[in-house]
């Protein structure tokens, strides 16, 4: 009885996990967790055709799987994978620019994640104010909106800097 208890649990913890997505608008979802091997399968049983994992090798130790072993999962579950990896604390313009392009080319929809959603959110929104032709104070407005923040001034500067700078605002 206990055994069942817990394998319920379980599988009410993977669903709820999920569930903690953010369509942000019909190419691009974020996931504010870094997915399981489950994960991985139900999202490409919902649909989604790409995987963008934005951890850093150096987040290796909290990561219950290497971005490797996440690229061979999503392969086998028929989503094509990329590794664009991002430190918080060294942004610059080039890897966005980076990002920008290498999801633009990926088939859509996508699920881009990295470990608390903040700086695939970040960028996804950057992406999608600059397609959009919005400032950067209205990209930072509606992904508060939408649930992310940026969490440290510094960040919230970057993304509407960046959004400026590239509509020439």
């Amino acid at each position: 009885m206990a055994s069942r208890r817990l394998q319920n649990r379980e599988t009410e913890l993977k669903e709820q996990k999920m569930q903690d997505t953010v369509q942000i608008n019909d190419r691009f979802t974020i996931a504010k967790f870094a997915p399981e091997t489950d994960q991985i399968r139900e999202a490409a049983q919902e649909g989604f055709q790409s995987l963008i994992n934005m951890q850093t090798d150096d987040e290796d130790k909290k990561l219950k799987m290497r971005p490797q072993e996440e690229g061979q999962k999503a392969k086998q579950a028929g989503l094509t994978f990329l590794h664009h990896p991002v430190d918080g604390e060294k942004l610059s313009e080039d890897l966005v620019d980076d990002f920008r392009q290498k999801a633009t080319d990926l088939p859509a929809p996508i699920l881009v994640h990295c470990a608390s959603g903040k700086r695939s959110g970040a960028f996804v929104m950057m992406h999608i104010g600059c397609e959009e032709g919005m400032t950067g104070e209205e990209v930072v407005k509606k992904a508060e909106e939408m649930g992310f923040e940026c969490d440290t001034p510094e960040l919230e500067d970057f993304v509407k800097n960046y959004v400026d700078s590239h509509n020439g605002k």
